[in-house]
């Protein structure tokens, strides 16, 4: 007995276009590169081979008259943007203090929170926030001290240090040291220590490290 053969009915319509036949010798369309729009490309930033401390400070940016006509401020946030700077920075730190005994970090509003925290991840230890007159909702102790403007006060929880507890007070800058002083009082009431100031920056001309011996003073990048 015969085989039947069996026939495919052809439809009239043509095939979708990503069903269509390539001719020989014609290459499949190659997907069309999407090009980045302004906000998605990268800002340009420091050449990586620069050695650490050289990739940071070309990461702070300068900005003069700021907050107040004949100031220049260093400008942190280009360096907080960079994954490699702000790594840099945090093994800076925390390799100051490898096998020495840190209980808590105490990090200063607000700035000190973003270094300070990430430091306590680090070193294993605990993080104190100490923050501005009316912030925390205990019972705190507070400071009061002097600016180049006027008076400012600080606060930290009153349980939030052990006595005898070993401490570093962690800012993003050093300038005329009052801040991290006050900071360092609030530790001394709860019967702890200060075993070093931490900063990334340090502004020289001000003497602030002079207002915090004989404490040691850590800073990354000074100015003159």
């Amino acid at each position: 007995m015969a085989a039947r053969k069996r026939t495919v009915a052809k439809s009239s319509k043509p095939l979708p276009a990503r069903l269509s036949p390539t001719p020989r010798g014609v290459e499949r369309d190659k997907p069309i590169a999407r090009k980045a729009t302004p906000r998605e490309v990268a800002p340009a930033g420091p050449p990586l081979e620069l050695d650490g401390m050289s990739y940071v400070r070309r990461l702070i940016r300068d900005i003069p008259d700021y907050p107040q006509p004949g100031i220049l401020f260093r400008d942190i946030t280009p360096l907080l943007a960079s994954p490699r700077g702000f790594h840099i920075v945090l093994d800076a730190m925390a390799e100051r203090f490898v096998g020495e005994r840190v209980d808590a970090i105490v990090g200063i509003e607000s700035r000190g929170f973003i270094f300070g925290g990430a430091l306590a991840a680090r070193l294993n230890a605990s993080f104190v926030p100490v923050r501005k007159a009316g912030k925390l909702p205990y019972r705190t102790d507070k400071v009061s001290y002097s600016l180049e403007y006027g008076e400012s006060e600080l606060e930290m929880h009153r349980d939030s240090l052990a006595e005898g507890a070993s401490v570093l007070v962690v800012d993003d800058l050093l300038a005329t040291g009052g801040t991290a002083a006050a900071a360092g009082e609030l530790v001394h009431r709860q019967g702890a220590f200060v075993a070093a100031y931490v900063f990334v920056l340090e502004l020289e001309a001000l003497n602030g490290r002079e207002r915090l011996m004989p404490t040691p003073v850590v800073s990354l990048v000074r100015y003159r």
